[in-house]
């Protein structure tokens, strides 16, 4: 399994939101270029990037930051928040960003992001699905940065871009997400079983160096972190079997 390091990005600072809510932010005084290179320096090959206020109301405050971050191109960069048209995605790879991450617009126009599959080819593009368990334990998609409910459960939105060559799905569970309660384990062996040609990128209550070995052992392909390394609360012994270059 490889674990890929994350950096939310607010008004150009990192950042953990409690759950995806806005008002339940934590700041971080480390610079996201030196929290980049600390991740580096782990052996972290990829780095995931989220545009907290381009996913929220699509200000661009964070792409200047992102494009300096792109060009280092010492770790590979995957990066979302906001990307709702072809436009983005261009704009972003031209950067040097290689993976860009599409989250609402793969629920609001599945048809539209999946030609954006077919043209740019399944490994340049991720899909983020965010979910709510509902009383009934369906997973259901959350969108415009977890801020609006729909209707639409994890299961139901990915056939039709599977037809259209998905490979790469983030899949996040909110209510675990910043919560450093362990990861929904259940629901990513489910996902695995019902989809298992994705590489499934887990995301959401990583904790500890046992958080990552379950997920592993589930046979989950990647696994997204940010407060757990953020606040180095899993030890580098603990991180290597999951970061190539260590």
């Amino acid at each position: 399994m490889l674990l890929i390091p994350s950096i939310d990005l607010r008004d150009g600072r990192c950042v953990r939101l409690l759950q995806g809510d806005f008002a339940a932010e934590t700041r971080y005084e480390l610079p996201p270029q030196e929290l980049l290179a600390r991740y580096r320096r782990l052996g972290a090959s990829w780095l995931h990037i989220v545009d907290l206020d381009a996913a929220r109301d699509g200000t661009l405050l964070n792409r200047a930051l992102i494009h300096r971050l792109a060009g280092q191109r010492a770790v590979h960069l995957q990066v979302g928040g906001g990307v709702r048209d072809a436009a983005a995605i261009e704009e972003l790879l031209a950067h040097g960003v290689e993976r860009v991450v599409v989250g609402s617009a793969a629920v609001e126009n599945p048809q539209e992001v999946a030609a954006w599959l077919q043209h740019y080819g399944a490994d340049r593009l991720c899909i983020a699905l965010d979910v709510r368990h509902d009383a009934g334990g369906t997973p259901r998609i959350r969108t415009r940065g977890w801020q609006q409910e729909t209707a639409l459960s994890l299961w139901d939105a990915l056939p039709p871009l599977s037809a259209a060559g998905l490979r790469h799905v983030l899949c996040t569970d909110i209510a675990r997400d910043g919560a450093m309660a362990g990861p929904n384990l259940a629901l990513y062996c489910e996902a695995l079983r019902r989809f298992p040609a994705i590489l499934w990128q887990a995301s959401g209550g990583i904790a500890s160096g046992a958080d990552l070995s379950a997920l592993a052992t589930a046979g989950v392909p990647a696994a997204i972190s940010g407060k757990a390394l953020l606040e180095e609360r899993i030890s580098l012994q603990e991180l290597r079997p999951f970061l190539p270059n260590a």
